[in-house]
C-alpha cells in the first residue's frame, strides 16, 4: 500500500471518529456537559503530555513555556478549542447534533472571513460567492430551527479562530495542544473537585476515554497532512460533519424538516464552489512549484 493511501485512511479514519463521536458523546448525556468537558480535559492532557514524551518534544514543550506572549496566545486558543468542545457535548445532551454539526459545513467559508479580517487576504469571486451562499443558508435555518443557529455558528466561529491562533503560534502541534489543555488543568481540577459528582466505575471509564477519541483523530489526521495536500485534506474533512449528521438523524432519531433539507442543499453547493476554488488554487501553486524545480 502506497504512503498516499495509508494518508487517506489515516484521514478518513480521524473524520470518522469524530462523526460518530456524538454516539459515544450520548452514553454520557446524565453527567453534566461542563463535568464531561472537564473530564475530557484532564485525559486529554495525560494522553497529550504522554505522546510529547514519547515523541521526544519535550524540549520544544519547555522552550513554549518560557515565551509569555506565546503561551498567552496557546492560552486563548485552549479557551476557543474548550468552548467548542463544550457546545458539542452540549448539543448531544440537548439533542440538537443536527445542529452542531452544520458549524463544521460552515468551518472552512468562516475561515474565508477570518483570513480577510485577520490577514487581508484576498479572495476569489468563486470563494466570496460560496460565503454568500452560506449567509442564506443560515437565514434557512433560521426558519428551520425557530431562531439564529448558534450551536452552529459557535462551533463555527470558535473554530475558526483557533484556526487562526494557530496561524499564529509558531510551535509543534502536538506541543500546542497538550500546552492548551495543560494551562486548562487548574480550572477543571478545580471545579471537578468543588461541584464534580463521584462517577460511576462504568462512567469513569467513559470520562477517561475521552482522552483517547481527543487525542487519536488529531494523531491520525497529524500522519495524513504530511502526506496529503491541504486540498484534499479539506475535502476530506467534509465526512466529519456527513457523519454527525447521519449519526443525528439516522441513528439518535433527531427530526429535520424542509428548510433544514433547502438550506443544507445551499450549504452543500457552497462549499461545492469553494472546494473547486481550492483545487484550482492549488493546482497552480503546484504548476508553479514544477515549473521553479525544472528552471
Amino acid at each position: 500500500m502506497s504512503q498516499a493511501a495509508k494518508a487517506v485512511i489515516a484521514m478518513v479514519a480521524a473524520c470518522a471518529v469524530w462523526g460518530f463521536s456524538a454516539l459515544y458523546y450520548d452514553l454520557l448525556t446524565h453527567i453534566p456537559p461542563s463535568e464531561v468537558l472537564a473530564h475530557r480535559t484532564l485525559w486529554s492532557f495525560v494522553i497529550f503530555g504522554a505522546l510529547v514524551f514519547v515523541l521526544g518534544k519535550k524540549a520544544q514543550f519547555i522552550e513554549s513555556i518560557r515565551n509569555p506572549k506565546r503561551v498567552l496566545l496557546i492560552f486563548c486558543a485552549g479557551v476557543m478549542i474548550a468552548v467548542n468542545w463544550y457546545v458539542f457535548i452540549f448539543s448531544v445532551a440537548a439533542n440538537r447534533v443536527t445542529e452542531s454539526s452544520l458549524g463544521y459545513y460552515f468551518f472552512p467559508l468562516v475561515m474565508v472571513v477570518l483570513g480577510w479580517a485577520f490577514f487581508q487576504e484576498r479572495h476569489s469571486r468563486l470563494q466570496s460567492f460560496a460565503v454568500l451562499l452560506a449567509m442564506i443558508s443560515v437565514g434557512g435555518l433560521t426558519v428551520a430551527f425557530g431562531g439564529i443557529p448558534w450551536l452552529a455558528l459557535i462551533i463555527a466561529g470558535t473554530f475558526g479562530l483557533y484556526g487562526i491562533l494557530k496561524r499564529v503560534i509558531a510551535t509543534d502541534p502536538f506541543v500546542s495542544v497538550t500546552l492548551e489543555v495543560a494551562l486548562l488543568i487548574p480550572i477543571a481540577l478545580v471545579f471537578l473537585v468543588g461541584w464534580g459528582t463521584v462517577p460511576t466505575f462504568a462512567d469513569t471509564l467513559l470520562l477517561v476515554f475521552s482522552g483517547v477519541i481527543t487525542a487519536g483523530p488529531l494523531v491520525l489526521m497529524t500522519y495524513a497532512t504530511r502526506s496529503l495536500r491541504s486540498a484534499t485534506v479539506g475535502i476530506l474533512q467534509y465526512l466529519n460533519p456527513i457523519l454527525q449528521y447521519f449519526t443525528a438523524v439516522a441513528l439518535l432519531g433527531e427530526v429535520i424538516g424542509l428548510w433544514h433539507v433547502a438550506s443544507i442543499g445551499l450549504i452543500w453547493i457552497a462549499l461545492a464552489l469553494y472546494s473547486m476554488s481550492v483545487f484550482k488554487e492549488d493546482r497552480k501553486v503546484s504548476t508553479v512549484s514544477s515549473t521553479d524545480v525544472q528552471t
